[in-house]
């Protein structure tokens, strides 16, 4: 990367093509006297002959790389370490048939649970660019979306695709916690974390809540819980034999006693999320709860490139020099 270290100098150069257009005007008239007043006649209208265009041109060119030599340019070697943060992260979505119920909203406009959870996650993932982030979508199981990485414009795009419907419907609480568990018991973290979002109770999988966090719990593994939905019944969309989709009000009932105790078992928090911008306010907490000091290592290099503007500039002058003492002297 080339660097100026002193970059107001530059703006000299802007005094050149004025330059240029002073000495593109008439020259003045030759006191040299002609047998034809014909000859002089043309010699004076015209412009300056070739050979000043020449000599101008040398010098102006000189005088601008003269400048630049004065900016002094340099050229920048430098690279950049970011250590990971030591947090490694799983993200547990429940992916479930009640995840379609329109309680929450985006700009005053009813959207579906599952829409505003990926919003706010996407912009939660943005916010760690240095963790070690997985995705674990559930339903009547859990489904591995992406593996913890650093690539989280990976991550992002295997974000994009959960949506309900991708399996068995249901709600394996504890599966999917297990599951989580096992992806980041092997890892060298120093802080290890789930986050877990449901809208409904544990009704499949072949373990319990409660026995999933025993495990996180033994691993140092921390599990945070939220509950995702308005209190009340909430419009859900169904669609029926015929394929037609209507609005049914249903009420989905969370489980916060299970989730507040999985939480408590490994040292984390239970949230509750009644709408879009408490769901915000909740992964933005978690998000000042868990973090840690990045460690930027950064190395930087110079290399001063001024003398490849300068020395062409002595060239010039003396070119110019020569040029004008010998094959365009001018008359006195």
């Amino acid at each position: 990367m080339i660097h100026f270290n002193h970059p107001e100098i530059l703006w000299l150069l802007a005094l050149i093509p004025l330059l240029a257009f002073m000495r593109g005007k008439k020259g003045p008239a030759s006191a040299i006297k002609y047998s034809s007043s014909r000859v002089a006649a043309e010699l004076a209208g015209g412009h300056k002959s070739t050979a000043g265009r020449w000599l101008g041109a040398i010098r102006l060119i000189a005088l601008a790389l003269l400048i630049v030599a004065l900016a002094r340019p340099q050229i920048v070697h430098g690279t950049t370490e970011v250590e990971a943060s030591g947090i490694d992260i799983l993200l547990a979505l429940d992916v479930s048939g009640s995840m379609k119920a329109l309680d929450f909203s985006i700009k005053g406009k009813q959207v579906s649970r599952i829409d505003v959870v990926k919003q706010v996650v996407s912009r939660f993932i943005k916010e760690r660019p240095n963790d070690r982030i997985g995705l674990v979508a559930f339903a009547g199981m859990p489904y591995i979306v992406s593996p913890q990485t650093l690539d989280h414009n990976w991550l992002q795009q295997r974000l994009e695709t959960v949506r309900t419907g991708m399996m068995k419907d249901g709600t394996a609480i504890g599966s999917a916690i297990a599951s989580g568990v096992n992806r980041l018991r092997d890892q060298k973290a120093k802080s290890k974390i789930v986050i877990l979002l449901t809208d409904g109770m544990n009704n499949a999988g072949k373990v319990s809540p409660v026995t999933a966090a025993e495990a996180a719990e033994a691993m140092g593994i921390k599990v945070y819980t939220i509950g995702a939905g308005s209190h009340g019944e909430v419009p859900v969309p169904v669609t029926d034999r015929n394929g037609n989709s209507r609005l049914v009000m249903a009420k989905v009932n969370i489980d916060e006693d299970t989730l507040k105790k999985v939480a408590s078992m490994t040292g984390a928090q239970y949230y509750r999320a009644t709408g879009t911008e408490s769901l915000k306010k909740i992964y933005g907490e978690i998000n000042k709860l868990e973090k840690t000091t990045r460690k930027i290592k950064k190395f930087e290099h110079r290399t001063e490139v001024f003398p490849w503007a300068a020395i062409p500039v002595l060239f010039l002058l003396g070119l110019e020099t020569t040029l004008s003492q010998t094959r365009f002297r001018r008359l006195p």
